[in-house]
């Protein structure tokens, strides 16, 4: 499905994907589809994985939030505005919350990662959010980049770079993941 990188290092954050497409079997690399993993809303770069599906909802509903909601720069941030637009999802974009019978709430149904000058950020399908020091990534190639980065991270220099070669890991050894990769670099608040 994806492979999304995000990194913390030398005061930079930097966030990654590749640019593949998946159905089933069916690949749709992106010379047939301008597929963009990376939206930017507010001062924020977001990568998600998942259904396509997810990506003009989500993009579509956090940037019609009032400023005064939609607010990304620190774990209680992020928490309180995805807890706020859950219901929004499935008001207005028919977001079906259900996965499992036991499960202890509602799903949103889609990983996100988070980059902007306060650091790096993950949210899960309960609305669970990490804060993450060093590097993360999600998608179906996110072992491959996390291998990746974990070998690299004393050796390279910059954000960018670290996440660039997380993202080429899973696009060489993830089936779902291709490039070309697109990578967005933001100045660490100090």
């Amino acid at each position: 499905m994806t492979t999304v990188a995000v990194v913390r290092k030398a005061g930079h954050v930097a966030i990654a994907a590749d640019t593949l497409v998946t159905f089933g079997d069916t690949r749709l690399a992106h010379g047939y589809e301008a597929n963009e993993k990376l939206f930017r809303v507010g001062d924020s770069w977001i990568g998600m994985s998942g259904t396509t599906a997810h990506f003009p909802v989500l993009r579509r509903a956090l940037n019609g939030l009032p400023p005064d909601e939609l607010k990304l720069h620190s774990r209680d941030e992020v928490f309180d505005t995805f807890l706020k637009l859950h219901p929004k999802l499935k008001e207005n974009f028919f977001l079906n919350p259900k996965e499992e019978d036991a499960d202890p709430y509602e799903s949103s149904q889609f990983t996100a990662l988070i980059a902007n000058a306060a650091g790096i950020f993950g949210v899960y399908s309960y609305r669970e959010v990490f804060e993450f020091d060093r590097f993360w990534g999600i998608g179906t190639g996110r072992a491959f980049a996390l291998g990746a980065m974990f070998s690299a991270y004393d050796k390279v220099k910059s954000a960018r770079e670290l996440a660039e070669i997380g993202v080429r890991a899973g696009c060489e050894f993830d089936k779902n993941s291709n490039g070309p990769i697109r990578v967005h670099t933001i100045k660490l608040k100090e």
